[in-house]
């Protein structure tokens, strides 16, 4: 859900920064997946792009749901998160190819229609016609660009934070690489802190797992700056599926005042909502899961 983006020409180098890093990042992907307390399926498939990791839990018997994470992120912490669709959703996680986690260290770019094609692959794989689909921040970059290459593949939409649809532009970021560069150089937390302020807006926001997730990836992780462009209007006006759109007012990277508009101008079955004084990191109130919950089960 934060600094999303990825690296061009990633194809063949590791997305680690040394030898044990990936295993730092997994250890803490165990962790989280265990703080679940849930019983899960681990399950791979294959792809074009490479081999690709989904987590596969919540209601065996509910409606089918793809779940896309933020940049930099991870299905483990994305479950955390949303966990509140556990108990009503046959739930697949899918850990994004290049991204930290147990997919393939592909990182596709994020400027074109590479990381839809690829999540059509995984629905493809996971053999299901259409399937409804939540992303967050990149993750709804992801969602936006596979309603562009494969319309007919989406059931439902979720969009919450998302980029890709109408992004702010990049200088509005650049509060977070001093205090990154600060935190690399000196190690001290409190600079890693004020890296996050900016997408938190309040230190409330930033629980342990928010904390630990963004800590494992900028220590371990060759951070990716970018994010999904934005997505071709005649092209996502295509997919016709009821789409849910969560802009936050205060978000520094896809404000809600130039998402909601173009969201409702360009998706053709859409509807917003707006997350007052919230950034990019913040919580749903029960309302706002409750409303989410009846959104995908219509």
């Amino acid at each position: 859900m934060f600094i999303d983006g990825y690296e061009e020409g990633d194809f063949m180098s590791t997305i680690y920064k040394k030898a044990d890093s990936k295993a730092k990042v997994l250890t803490l992907y165990d962790q989280q997946i265990e703080k679940l307390n849930i019983s899960y399926n681990d399950i791979y498939v294959d792809t074009s792009y490479g081999n690709t990791h989904l987590i596969e839990t919540g209601n065996m018997d509910g409606k089918p749901l793809l779940l896309f994470h933020g940049g930099n992120s991870t299905t483990a912490y994305n479950l955390l998160a949303l966990k509140f669709l556990l108990k009503d959703f046959h739930i697949y996680g899918v850990d994004t190819i290049g991204h930290p986690g147990k997919s393939a260290e592909v990182s596709l770019s994020a400027k074109n229609y590479d990381y839809g094609k690829w999540a059509n692959l995984v629905i493809e794989a996971l053999g299901y016609e259409r399937i409804a689909c939540f992303g967050t921040s990149f993750g709804a970059g992801v969602l936006a660009k596979t309603m562009c290459v494969s319309p007919e593949k989406i059931e439902k939409a979720v969009l919450l934070v998302p980029s890709g649809i109408k992004n702010a532009p990049a200088y509005k970021s650049m509060s977070m690489m001093f205090p990154m560069i600060m935190y690399w150089v000196t190690g001290d937390e409190k600079w890693l802190i004020k890296c996050i302020l900016p997408m938190a807006i309040h230190e409330d926001n930033i629980d342990d797992d928010t904390f630990q997730t963004v800590k494992s990836s900028i220590d371990n992780v060759k951070i990716k700056s970018g994010m999904p462009s934005d997505v071709n209007p005649d092209d996502i006006k295509k997919c016709k599926a009821p789409t849910l759109v969560m802009a936050a007012e205060k978000d520094c990277l896809f404000p809600a005042n130039l998402v909601i508009p173009q969201a409702e101008s360009i998706i053709s079955n859409c509807t917003t909502y707006l997350l007052e004084g919230r950034g990019h990191m913040s919580h749903l109130t029960l309302g706002e899961k409750e409303m989410i919950i009846e959104f995908l089960n219509k």
